[in-house]
Formats: C-alpha cells, structure tokens, sequence
C-alpha cells in the first residue's frame, strides 16, 4: 500500500496536509491554510515537486 496525503482542520479552525506512510507513520507536514481546498493544492505541490526531487546534504 502507498502512503497518502491526508487534508484536515487543525485546533485553531485551519487546514492542513500530512503525509502518511503506508505504515500509518507522519513522514511531513504542511503549513496552515485558511481553506481546505488551499491544503490541497499545497498537498499537491509537495507531491509533484517530491516526484523528480533529489537529495542533497547541506553542511552547516
């Protein structure tokens, strides 16, 4: 089973994304949105940019 993303309302009445893992584990979140269908188009974004992304380590 593939992971998913989830649209919720948070406490304070805004929307999220979460992202889920097929074991049920929160593997990223999103900020808040004043609108469920906002929540969506960033759960979107993410999924579209994450397809072609790459990894890359950042030294500090």
């Amino acid at each position: 089973m593939a992971g998913k993303f989830e649209i919720y309302q948070d406490r304070a009445g805004k929307y999220r994304f979460r992202l889920k893992a097929s074991n049920g584990q929160i593997v990223a979140s999103g900020e808040a949105y004043e609108s469920r269908s906002n929540a969506r188009k960033g759960a979107e974004s993410v999924q579209n940019a994450a397809a072609g992304a790459t990894i890359v380590e950042v030294e500090s």
